[in-house]
């Protein structure tokens, strides 16, 4: 009779079990919120108890912050690889705010849902602060694209970048108040986004729009 073999396990680092808690946790409220989020299904996804997970992070709260910390560096690094591979920035922006992918980028499981869930928290004593943050780093990426594309031409040069980028986030944040009161509401969507971002272009005549194309 042979001997059963021996299990071996790969033991995780410290650093790489708070990175899969991370993951986790941004996967779980991004699919239910934050208050139907539970620290017990994010343990499951990572096969650990739920005192591991408050061992790394040490509440719940603690840890939605740091979802949402998670998931702003996440769009922003993909924002900046996009202008990096040499796409002209109106067309980095238009392709992100189109309102086709905003749709699809605030369904549940995806960054934009747990965002929109975090605004809905900006009273909460403990979160409010994390969604300024959030806020504030999402409103920084748009000021440095909109500067990349100043360099390049691409964008009007006598637009102050930081209040342009805060225009766009109002811009999308005013989209469920228009879905509530608007019939044709992606119609409007789609004009309003044009225009945001035809009103970035350099005024100096129509062949420096180099045909982009925001419909």
């Amino acid at each position: 009779m042979t001997e059963p073999r021996s299990r071996t396990r790969t033991r995780l680092s410290a650093a790489e079990r708070r990175a899969s808690i991370l993951a986790a946790a941004t996967e779980v409220f991004s699919e239910t919120g934050y208050q139907r989020g539970k620290v017990s299904d994010i343990a499951k996804r990572v096969g650990v108890t739920e005192p591991v997970v408050f061992q790394n992070f040490g509440s719940k709260s603690a840890l939605y912050r740091a979802a949402l910390d998670h998931a702003t560096h996440a769009v922003s690094a993909l924002l900046h690889q996009a202008a990096d591979a040499g796409r002209p920035v109106p067309e980095v922006l238009a392709s992100f705010l189109d309102p086709a992918h905003m749709d699809r980028f605030h369904q549940p499981g995806a960054h934009g849902f747990l965002f929109a869930d975090a605004t809905a928290l900006a009273h909460d004593l403990e979160l409010g602060a994390a969604l300024r943050q959030v806020h504030q780093h999402f409103a920084d990426t748009l000021a440095d694209l909109l500067r990349r594309g100043q360099s390049a031409g691409d964008v009007r040069d006598d637009i102050d970048p930081h209040t342009a980028a805060w225009w766009l986030i109002s811009v999308l944040a005013g989209r469920p108040f228009r879905a509530a009161v608007v019939s044709d509401s992606d119609r409007l969507e789609a004009e309003l986004t044009d225009l945001a971002l035809r009103s970035l272009l350099p005024r100096d005549g129509e062949e420096q729009e180099k045909g982009t194309q925001f419909q």
